[in-house]
């Protein structure tokens, strides 16, 4: 059973109201929900929005430890005067997705392969704002995963390797992209190369359609240092397919 804020309000209402924490303050027993050896998965609460009728699906590996600061950070200040959880769910999504540097490249490298122009348009930047209809942002594993206390990215352990994680994508994520309206007709965009082979693995075993994968897409993180070169190489292929795709 995911958890949600339902679980997690009282204990962030213990929080001081403030725009950041520090590991020490949220990296505890209070929000930790799993752990295997030096894995820990920890609570935040803005991959709990669900958008139905979005035309693109944007996939990351795990919610960073920036993310998650931004999303309990807007949890307990929306939580000193409003009492209705659903709409700090949403509000929460619309701070932590990719908040950040993150954020920044993703809508510059979109705008590169023009996926603005196939959705009518003149940025991405819109589907963070006013057009973020069109937009689900979601992670393979709901919650933050850190390794040594440090975000885990994909690959110590290998994701498609660790039977701990890969369980959350079971569990979680497929249950979460099936809750889509014509999930079939979704473009799936994942961020790097660990998100990629994920989905192929779930595309052959018949959770996701063929063509629904956008392929080489790199990861957007400023610590990819080919990522602008990533991009080139694969930009035709990508804009190719998006022009097929997308409608």
């Amino acid at each position: 059973m995911k958890k949600t804020l339902y679980d997690y309000k009282t204990e962030i209402e213990k929080l001081p109201i403030k725009d950041k924490y520090t590991k020490e303050e949220l990296l505890t027993e209070s929000f930790l929900i799993d752990k295997e050896n030096n894995i820990e998965i920890y609570y935040s609460p803005h991959n709990e929005y669900i958008n139905p009728n979005a035309k693109i699906l944007i996939v990351g590996i795990t919610p960073g430890f920036i993310q998650m600061n931004t999303a309990i950070a807007t949890a307990r200040k929306e939580l000193e005067s409003n009492n209705n959880i659903k709409d700090i769910q949403y509000k929460c999504k619309v701070a932590g997705r990719f908040s950040g540097s993150l954020r920044k490249n993703i809508i510059s490298m979109l705008d590169e392969i023009k996926l603005n122009e196939a959705l009518n348009l003149k940025s991405c930047s819109e589907l963070f704002d006013k057009k973020d209809y069109l937009m689900h942002t979601v992670s393979l594993i709901p919650y933050p995963v850190f390794v040594k206390k440090q975000n885990y990215t994909g690959h110590t352990p290998k994701l498609l390797k660790s039977d701990f994680l890969m369980k959350y994508i079971y569990e979680n994520f497929i249950n979460e992209i099936h809750e889509l309206d014509d999930f079939e007709d979704i473009l799936l965009i994942p961020l790097g190369k660990a998100v990629e082979e994920v989905l192929c693995k779930l595309k052959d075993e018949k959770f996701i359609k063929e063509n629904q994968i956008l392929m080489g897409f790199p990861h957007p993180s400023g610590a990819n240092v080919n990522r602008l070169v990533q991009l080139e190489e694969n930009k035709q292929s990508m804009i190719d397919f998006i022009k097929k795709t997308v409608s």
